[in-house]
């Protein structure tokens, strides 16, 4: 009875577990094919150690195309930036070796800096100029760290072999996989769309007595879309028409949180109203949004978004347009009907984004941007420059002091660790101890490899098979695990792995310089997570605590400034805020960051529309007690701006600017009562 019932369960699961085993089985194939293809072209080329071919391929070589050719092509230039750096200090402090070291770990601290200032794949080609800096001075140095003449040639013959094996990745995964990001972006993007947009209709629906309470779903859909920009960093990897067409892509991320923003405007207002007036007023909305728009399916297909999004995005077009010409005759209507419009208006950007995504034929025109560098908090990238320079010196120093001779590698293993994790935050000191796990495992099948396989054989081929047998599982588990510190783990094994074993021709099998060597590399392995226990970064709650700081520190300044402000840069500041928001921090956190982007979009719009109705006085009055962190007296002058422009007979022919202002008095006027203590706080409390 059971071998019956086992039977069928086991022939319906075995073609699926194959099926899922194929894709990562390819990944192992394709890594140790770039890796062997990788040491064909160095060996060929008679280059010296052929070894960081193989090792560059194995690093750059990733599950996803676009990962894997984005990552090259920033990994080329971290290479070029830190060779060039190397050559400099040499070619500047030839004689004087403690300005040289103490230099190049100035230099590695800056990139620790850059690195988290940076995202993704940016961030990568950051750390990666302070590391192969470190890599050349590190194979031109003596046994007490003094600078060597030859170290351009060095520098020139490591970027060579480094970027040798970037091309020869890219040529086997370009090759051999046709890429799936772009339509994986789609996807999700139209998912969390639909998402967003059922609930929300959903809750206009459900308006009155049962009006729920959508704070946990928008603050579920925030870091949805927040865990949407490393896949966009992968599709500028594959595709150069949607890396010319950036600006849309990134448009369309933050149209999602613009929606979300409305969204919270639009419920918090519905909450405070009476239920008659609630339901009556949430109708008058439903009736103003395109017939397509306004019923709730049983489960809003994402599908329909990837159909036909630019005509899609007529529909939400037309809906804005009504909604911002809707004829109210009331503050509340006026902000529920521009703030549903606000949610419109963000999905209009999503589906520009789809449109590039899924038809790229007729793309939307690029937007010219200038570079805005806008950077959360600042405080993480200083710690981390700080713990990189302290920890380097503080190797370079043992290093002189006992003349160790594999003292250079310790130092560039401990470089390579601190730059590569040190933008992780809280988990960099976990990544530190995985990532030392998997160059302990590396040591040990590299070991195996070099001194109990290689040397019963002699060809090229046999090198490649036996590089394969320890290269196509570690890819295929690689591809397979989902949790970070198991990706970590195999990813420094399959690193470590090529730079351990240094194939050269002929073959050397020197086990005391082997050992040696790894034991350098360990005793750098083991500074790394002392230096994040000794100067750890900020942890969550703390860098929650310091955006909410910061946000209103700058909220103030734009109540203060008199000078109009662009929304797009107040939104695009408190996007990267909410990005920026740690998945520990509190729900009321996230719930103020969003409160405080409403508040500077109203107060940027009042900054327009108050002095051509005569209302300059009492709006400075309330912007000048806001800054000073008294909601009370605040909330006061509102009521006297919104008693002001309602009782004005001279508004008469601007009836609808003058409901419009009061609108975003009641936005204001109910984010400061909702959040008091906040916006009230004194310092980086």
């Amino acid at each position: 009875m059971h071998t019956s019932a086992a039977s069928p369960r086991l022939g319906v699961n075995l073609p699926e577990a194959l099926t899922a085993a194929g894709a990562p089985l390819l990944f192992g194939i394709r890594l140790w094919a770039s890796v062997c293809l990788g040491l064909f072209v160095a060996f060929s080329l008679d280059l010296d150690n052929p070894f960081w071919a193989g090792t560059s391929a194995a690093i750059v070589c990733q599950p996803q195309l676009g990962a894997s050719l984005r990552k090259g092509w920033f990994r080329m230039i971290g290479t070029v930036v830190g060779a060039t750096v190397a050559v400099l200090l040499t070619a500047c402090f030839p004689q004087d070796r403690i300005a040289f070291l103490g230099l190049l770990a100035v230099w590695c601290g800056v990139c620790a800096f850059a690195a988290t200032v940076f995202s993704n794949f940016a961030s990568y080609s950051a750390s990666l100029a302070g590391y192969t800096a470190a890599i050349v001075t590190a194979d031109n140095l003596g046994a007490t760290g003094g600078a060597s003449p030859d170290v351009f040639l060095l520098a020139v013959t490591r970027a060579s072999e480094i970027c040798i094996g970037i091309v020869c990745a890219g040529i086997v995964l370009a090759s051999t996989d046709l890429g799936g990001t772009q339509r994986r972006l789609a996807g999700s993007v139209a998912d969390l769309a639909a998402d967003i947009m059922a609930r929300f209709r959903r809750m206009l629906l459900a308006a009155g007595p049962q009006l729920p309470d959508t704070q946990a779903e928008r603050r579920e859909l925030v870091r949805r879309a927040v865990a949407l920009d490393p896949i966009v960093d992968q599709a500028l990897g594959e595709s150069s028409h949607i890396r010319y067409h950036a600006w849309t892509l990134q448009t369309a991320i933050h149209g999602l949180f613009r929606a979300l923003d409305g969204w919270r405007g639009v419920a918090t207002h519905l909450g405070r109203l009476p239920e008659a007036l609630e339901r009556q007023q949430a109708d008058m909305i439903l009736r103003s949004l395109p017939s397509e728009l306004r019923s709730v399916p049983d489960k809003d297909s994402p599908a329909r978004w990837t159909e036909h999004p630019l005509a899609m995005r007529g529909s939400y077009q037309e809906g804005v347009q009504t909604l911002l010409s809707l004829p109210a005759d009331t503050p509340s209507l006026r902000l529920l009907a521009d703030e549903t419009a606000r949610v419109l208006a963000g999905m209009m950007h999503v589906l520009d984004g789809l449109a590039l995504l899924v038809d790229p034929p007729g793309p939307p025109s690029p937007v010219s941007r200038g570079l805005r560098l806008g950077v959360p908090d600042w405080m993480p990238a200083l710690i981390n420059a700080a713990r990189a320079i302290v920890a380097i010196g503080t190797v370079e120093v043992f290093w002189i002091a006992t003349a160790w001779p594999n003292g250079a590698f310790a130092m560039f293993a401990a470089a390579t660790m601190l730059l590569l994790l040190s933008p992780k935050g809280d988990l960099a000191f976990g990544g530190s101890i995985a990532v030392a796990v998997g160059i302990s495992g590396a040591v040990i099948c590299a070991a195996v490899i070099k001194f109990a396989v290689l040397p019963a054989f002699e060809t090229f081929p046999a090198l490649c098979a036996a590089i394969g047998l320890f290269l196509v599982p570690a890819g295929f588990i690689m591809a397979r695990s989902r949790q970070p510190a198991a990706i970590a783990l195999m990813t420094a094994m399959g690193v470590n792995f090529m730079a351990l074993l240094a194939p050269t021709n002929p073959m050397t099998y020197n086990t005391v310089q082997y050992y040696n060597t790894a034991l350098s590399i360990m005793a750098g392995c083991v500074i790394a997570p002392l230096a994040f226990s000794l100067l750890p970064p900020l942890g969550p709650l703390p860098r929650a605590r310091r955006l909410l700081a910061l946000t209103l520190r700058d909220l103030r300044r734009l109540a203060v400034d008199r000078q109009l402000t662009p929304r797009e840069d107040w939104e695009g500041r408190m996007y990267g805020r909410l990005a920026a928001v740690p998945d520990a921090a509190e729900p009321l956190q996230r719930a103020r960051l969003l409160a405080a982007l409403s508040i500077g979009n109203a107060i940027i719009h009042l900054r327009r529309m108050a002095p051509p109705l005569g209302a300059a006085v009492e709006l400075d009055a309330v912007l000048a007690a806001f800054a000073q962190g008294n909601s009370a007296t605040a909330i006061a002058w509102l009521h006297q701006l919104d008693h002001r422009l309602a009782s004005d007979p001279d508004h008469g022919q601007e009836a609808a600017a003058v409901l419009r202002a009061r609108s975003q008095v009641l936005v204001i006027s109910e984010a400061l009562s909702e959040h008091a203590s906040y916006f009230d706080a004194r310092g980086f409390a």
